[in-house]
């Protein structure tokens, strides 16, 4: 795979596969009074969300640290399939949805094209998210790749706080 600014780079690719209608997963990462259940690290609150799903529309949402930190983040989506994949850019930002360093890696790449697709399987959805560092440094590269390990931790974490989600609507 070649990045937007021409390096080769392996996109870190994680996939997951949730005892849930491909509709109702598809709903959950597309619908505020879902991902506000779910969406961010173990332990933190989604203090704002705000979902334009069109192509050129953004996410822009605040998560809450256990320890009142808040963080932003947005994605612009460039291209939607519902219920079959999402593909967008994802950055930190400001509540203003302005692009700003990780808060706390100064190297962090600023901007990553992130691919989810949600694929019916035995009466479930496997989601496999893909992403991978575009316009970046070779600096921003070396730190995407060194912290592999820490996004398969984070996406697990998140991964389970949605399995969680799920079973009590399932229960319900």
């Amino acid at each position: 795979m070649t990045t937007d600014n021409g390096s080769a780079q392996k996109p870190f690719t994680i996939t997951r596969t949730f005892d849930a209608p491909r509709d109702l997963v598809w709903k959950a990462h597309t619908d505020c009074e879902h991902l506000k259940h779910w969406w961010g690290p173990k332990g933190f609150t989604m203090s704002s969300c705000k979902v334009d799903l069109r192509p050129g529309g953004t996410f822009l949402y605040g998560l809450e640290s256990p320890d009142g930190l808040v963080m932003w983040g947005k994605f612009v989506y460039r291209e939607i399939v519902e219920p079959e994949k999402l593909v967008f850019v994802v950055s930190f930002s400001d509540e203003n949805a302005g692009i700003t360093r990780h808060p706390a890696s100064p190297t962090w790449p600023l901007e990553m094209l992130s691919t989810s697709t949600f694929t019916e399987q035995d009466g479930g959805t496997a989601v496999t998210v893909s992403w991978y560092p575009i316009n970046a440094s070779e600096e921003e590269i070396r730190t995407f790749d060194e912290g592999r390990e820490g996004m398969k931790q984070g996406f697990a974490g998140t991964f389970d706080q949605l399995e969680d989600y799920l079973s009590q609507l399932k229960a319900r």
